[in-house]
């Protein structure tokens, strides 16, 4: 494996700015993991690992100007936006440091022996253990959110896992000040600096899911890299779980009721969770079902003012640039597909928003219009004019699985008149977060939240956002007539950690 230079890159511009590292060899990637695997024992006490968790948000707040700063740019998202983002990883970690205090993600449920039940029961102690050493592949579109310190790592150290992140290539830099001020808390606390391990490079990413000390991954990108990464991890002498999140359509239905009491701010509130973020959001509204007939005209207009304001944005990529352009192109070019708002190259480096509308009917059978049912990473999205409710009903039967799907109703809607909770159960099967009257852009780190969804939005029924993200990283043991002196303090009768537990089949707390 060729150790190449890896290179921050000015997507403003498209010039390297620096050279920040070198691609991981297949050594190098075998030491970082090792040197994670020995790291393991000094998580095991929660207290030192929900400080650690603690320490590591202080140190990447008083580091906000200088990370805020190389993240911009590498990323060109803005010091607003990721001032916000860093602000959110930061609580995601202290979130992550008050579960693992709580102790209830533990699961710990005891039984003692009961001779009368059929078949008998012996005593038994059951709670979760860390699986081990967790692969973290960062994303492009969340530098510190979903990346070296994001979800994914918090969540995992939180676990008792150390981690060890494959850095994305289009903040290499960040990368590497993140993981610097991850370790820095971790000596803090007597852990050693292996307990984060980053390595760059393609290359090194496939060494690290075949590596057999690694026990378990965790990815956010697109559908084909996470494809070929999942059948990487089944494909193992030993399998490991596989937790990615690889694309969403993030369909949006819009009842005819609805677009007749509120159209103009449906489609003005369209227009801004599409375009947010230059339209580089996972849960980005890419397909939008929308009646035809005068409400759904009046919302079309709405949507064409207010995307037609927007300015032109810069990607994370110039590969991403292209393939937004390649793919709007190629989506225009279909028979009777309109564009309001012609979407595409906005100069030299930027993008320029817009949207497309094409007839319902031509999205209910198979054929060159599967071509808008695709994600198209950007500020794109597809509007669906539809003539009834069978005709929205036959192209939802035709989608994937999402991370998010989302109907407008009108106030009578809402109170339960009409078909609000039939389209609510036609979407439940969709997506992982179900939205009513709101848009998707936006996820909310929240101890109810679910981040993923069917295939091919995760590859897992689990979230990559909440406190339960937590269970990926963990499993079950039972221990069946052990004495009380050999079970972990977790398991015994006296409870000396105080957690909670179901004890005899009743909850405590």
């Amino acid at each position: 494996m060729a150790a190449a230079p890896v290179w921050s890159v000015d997507p403003r511009t498209g010039k390297q700015r620096e050279q920040v590292a070198v691609e991981a060899t297949a050594q190098e990637v075998d030491a970082a993991v090792r040197a994670a695997h020995e790291a393991r024992g000094s998580l095991a006490d929660r207290t030192v690992r929900s400080a650690f968790l603690r320490t590591a948000a202080d140190r990447l707040q008083a580091a906000k100007d200088q990370l805020v700063e190389a993240a911009d740019a590498e990323t060109a998202l803005g010091p607003v936006r990721l001032t916000g983002e860093l602000a959110r990883t930061c609580f995601q970690l202290r979130a992550f440091a008050d579960i693992v205090d709580e102790g209830a993600f533990l699961d710990v449920v005891i039984n003692h022996p009961d001779d009368t039940a059929t078949p008998p029961i012996p005593d038994l102690r059951r709670y979760k253990v860390p699986l081990g050493v967790v692969a973290v592949y960062s994303a492009s579109n969340f530098p510190f959110a979903f990346s070296v310190a994001g979800g994914d790592t918090a969540s995992a150290l939180g676990a008792g896992c150390p981690v060890v992140v494959k850095a994305h290539p289009d903040h290499p830099a960040l990368s590497e000040l993140v993981a610097k001020v991850l370790r820095t808390a971790a000596a803090e606390h007597g852990i050693p600096a292996g307990v984060v391990g980053l390595v760059h490079g393609f290359e090194a990413g496939v060494e690290l899911i075949k590596h057999p000390l690694v026990t378990a991954a965790g990815f956010t990108g697109s559908i084909r890299g996470g494809r070929a990464l999942f059948d990487a991890a089944a494909a193992r002498p030993v399998p490991i779980p596989f937790h990615g999140e690889l694309g969403s359509l993030n369909p949006v239905v819009i009842t005819e009721a609805a677009a007749a009491e509120r159209a103009e701010a449906i489609g003005s509130g369209l227009a801004g969770s599409m375009t947010l973020g230059v339209g580089q959001f996972c849960v980005k509204p890419g397909l939008v079902l929308a009646p035809s007939g005068a409400a759904g005209d009046r919302l079309i207009k709405s949507l064409t003012d207010a995307v037609s304001d927007t300015d032109a944005g810069v990607l994370l990529d110039h590969r991403m640039r292209d393939n937004f352009v390649a793919g709007v192109a190629e989506r225009a070019e279909l028979p009777d597909v309109d564009s309001p708002v012609t979407p595409g190259a906005g100069g030299e480096h930027t993008v320029s928003a817009g949207f497309l509308t094409v007839a319902a009917e031509k999205l209910t059978s198979e054929g060159a219009y599967d071509l808008l049912l695709e994600e198209c990473f950007g500020p794109v999205t597809v509007v669906a004019r539809y003539d009834d409710d069978a005709q929205a009903q036959a192209v939802l039967s035709r989608l994937p699985g999402n991370l998010t799907a989302t109907v407008h109703l009108s106030a009578e809607e809402a109170a339960g008149e009409g078909r609000g909770a039939e389209i609510l159960a036609e979407l439940t099967p969709l997506a992982g977060r179900v939205l009513v009257n709101g848009w998707p852009t936006g996820v909310a780190v929240a101890p109810a939240q679910h981040h993923g969804g069917p295939y091919p939005a995760t590859t897992s029924t689990s979230t990559s956002v909440g406190g339960t993200a937590i269970e990926r990283w963990m499993r079950p043991v039972a221990y069946q007539g052990a004495p009380e002196a050999l079970l972990p303090p977790e398991l015994r009768d006296d409870n000396p950690l105080g957690l909670p537990r179901r004890f005899n089949g009743l909850l405590e707390r």
